[in-house]
This record gives C-alpha cells, sequence and structure tokens, in this order.
C-alpha cells in the first residue's frame, strides 16, 4: 500500500520533483538502464501493481470483461472499474500508451498467450476446473471471432 508523508510539501517543489521523474523516465534509453532504475526505485510489490495496472487498460482496450480480467490476474473489480474510469476520463495516458503496444504485434500475442496459457493450467485440472475451462473457451472464443472480423 502507497503511503504518502504527514509533512506535505509545495505544489511547487512536488511539480519540480515530478519535472526531474518524467524527464529522467524520458532519458532511459536501453532496456537495462530502464530494468535498473524500476528494480532500483519500485519494490517487487509496486512493480506487480504498475504492470497490472497497464495489462488491465490493454485488456479493458481489447474487450476483455471485468470478471475475466478479475481471475486472470488476480486484481478486484475496483481495481478494473479505477482503470476502466481513467481510460473513458482521464487524459489519454493510458489510451497512448495502449495503442503504442498494440502495435507491436509482438507484445499483443504475448499477451494473447500468456491469457490463454494462465487459463489452460487450471482447466486441466480435476477440481475447480469447470469455471477455469469456461474462460479459457471464451478468451479462444474471443480470439477467433476477432481473427475472423479483423477487430
Amino acid at each position: 500500500m502507497t503511503q504518502v508523508s504527514n509533512h506535505p510539501i509545495s505544489k511547487a517543489v512536488a511539480d519540480r520533483i515530478f519535472d526531474v521523474f518524467a524527464k529522467t523516465l524520458i532519458g532511459l534509453k536501453a532496456k537495462s538502464d530502464v530494468d535498473d532504475f524500476v528494480d532500483d526505485l519500485f519494490s517487487p510489490t509496486e512493480k506487480i501493481m504498475f504492470s497490472k495496472r497497464i495489462a488491465i487498460a490493454f485488456l479493458l482496450m481489447k474487450g476483455y470483461s471485468y470478471r475475466d480480467i478479475n481471475k486472470l490476474l488476480r486484481v478486484s473489480t475496483s481495481t478494473i472499474g479505477a482503470i476502466g474510469l481513467s481510460l473513458k476520463h482521464g487524459k489519454g495516458g493510458y489510451d497512448r500508451i495502449i495503442n503504442k503496444i498494440a502495435k507491436e504485434e509482438k507484445l499483443e500475442d504475448f499477451f494473447k498467450a500468456m491469457v490463454e496459457k494462465i487459463l489452460s493450467a487450471p482447466a486441466s485440472s480435476p477440481t475447480g476446473g469447470s469455471v477455469w475451462r469456461y474462460l479459457r473457451d471464451e478468451v479462444k472464443r474471443s480470439r477467433d471471432d476477432k481473427n475472423r472480423t479483423g477487430f
């Protein structure tokens, strides 16, 4: 859980700190530099949290239901809803990033394969596999429909 200090800083200082942070991100070109920076800056939990937010936005833009996203990423529907509101009413940050990601076919294929792989493993389980089989089949149906229609 994110914590904020009880000793607030002025808006001017906060804006300047964020400006330096944004310029630092923009300046990172090599993947190894990004990996090292992210490893030093964020805790493992924070890295997962931010990655899941991007994955939620990606899956929402691809038309996945809240239920599928909830089951796949193990996130609450309120988190999915918050990301959905940002997509709908935000400044377009998610849209620009997700559209850039979606243009990279390899990454989109990776997400699709990840969804199918995650949903396939529990489906072979003798106990409780029916929900997973249903979700896996829904993902496959959705993929097949999108392949047929081009959307």
